[in-house]
Parts: C-alpha cells; structure tokens; sequence
C-alpha cells in the first residue's frame, strides 16, 4: 500500500494533521473568522473527515485549545522544576515563559480568541484543569523549599505568581507594536528583549525574597 494511503488511513496521523491545521487556521482568524474548508484543505483532508472526528469546528477549537496546553505543560516538564534549587528553578520557570511565549506565537493569539469568548470552550474541558493541578503543585514546592532554604518569604501564592510571570511576558509581546510606537522604542530589537528578560526575572525574585 502506498505510503500516502497508509497515512489516510492512520486516525492518529490524520488528526495530528487536522489539528496542526486548525491550530494555524484559529491563530491567524479566530473562531469567528476561522473556516473548515480552508482546515481541511490545509490538512490534506476533507470536512467530512473533519466532522467525524470533531463533530463540528467549536469542538475542533476546544481540541485545539486542549492540544496547546498540552503542549505548553509537556515543555515545562523539561525543566525539572523539582530537582532544581528554589531560585534557580524560578529563574527557568521566567525564562521559560519569555521563551515559549517568543516561539509559539499563536498561543497567545488563541489564548486572546477564547478570552474573546470567556473562554466557555475550556470551561467544558476535563484535561485542561487536569493539567495544571500538577504544575501549580510544582510551583508550590518550589516556593515551600525556597523558604525553608531561607531563600523565600512566606505566603506567596503558587497561582498568583505564575499568572504574573504569564503576564509579564504576555502583555510586553502581545502589546509590541502599540509600545514600541508610543514610546519610540523598537521593543523586539534584541538588546529591549534581553533588557525585558532580565528585568523579568529580577522583578519576580525581588518580590520573593525574603
């Protein structure tokens, strides 16, 4: 059988490629504008195949939302958050997020499309809150040893502080153009970058330290 046809007929293959289609397809034009036809095309499949495996392009969305989170998680895992030393380990946690944030832009742009939306379609997913228990648990370790090495002062909220780590990078890329026009600055050059980063992280250990 021809390779080709294998693949056709592999349902794990065809729906990587339908998702990685539909990922490009709601980051460039959001739910509202996003098209199946053109999700089909892109896959080198068809909206009947589409259909059978989503059902229809708002559960396509949230497939896509669960599978970017995934994502996201799965990458944090490589930074061994746990067998790191506390300061060490927000440190990563910081530069991870700056860096993630830089190559995977359409997360941004489809965390901005559900926001749009309330985010009604996660609010129906079961592994998207399964999957931050665990991370949330890790940065509570974190902070637990970085206080009982003397490091860190108590009371910090593990979801509080990775919602503003998150931010810190979210608004500076998600707002370039707008702050770089107004303040005459040229944000993504790399020396503002490494600047940003660098301000990033003293920003959050200052605020840890004990």
């Amino acid at each position: 059988m021809p390779a080709a046809a294998r693949t056709r007929r592999d349902p794990a293959k065809n729906q990587e490629r339908i998702l990685k289609a539909a990922t490009a397809e709601f980051a460039r034009h959001g739910l509202g504008g996003a098209r199946v036809d053109r999700i089909a095309t892109r896959a080198g499949a068809n909206k009947r195949m589409l259909y059978y495996y989503y059902g229809n392009k708002e559960a396509l969305f949230l497939a896509v939302m669960e599978a970017s989170y995934a994502k996201i998680r799965n990458a944090e895992r490589s930074l061994k958050l746990g067998e790191t030393d506390p300061v060490e380990g927000i440190r990563r946690l910081v530069e991870f997020t700056w860096a993630y944030y830089l190559k995977n832009p359409e997360f941004l742009t489809l965390l901005n499309s559900e926001n749009l939306h309330k985010a009604r379609h996660i609010k129906r997913s079961k592994d998207i809150p399964a999957m931050h228990s665990p991370f949330v648990a890790t940065i509570e370790d974190l902070l637990a040893r970085g206080v009982k090495a003397g490091n860190f002062r108590r009371g910090v909220d593990a979801v509080q502080l990775y919602i503003s780590i998150a931010s810190l990078s979210y608004f500076y890329q998600s707002n370039r153009h707008t702050l770089s026009a107004v303040f005459a600055r040229d944000l993504f050059a790399p020396r503002h970058r490494a600047e940003r980063l660098k301000h990033m992280v003293e920003l959050v250990l200052g605020y840890l330290r004990k």
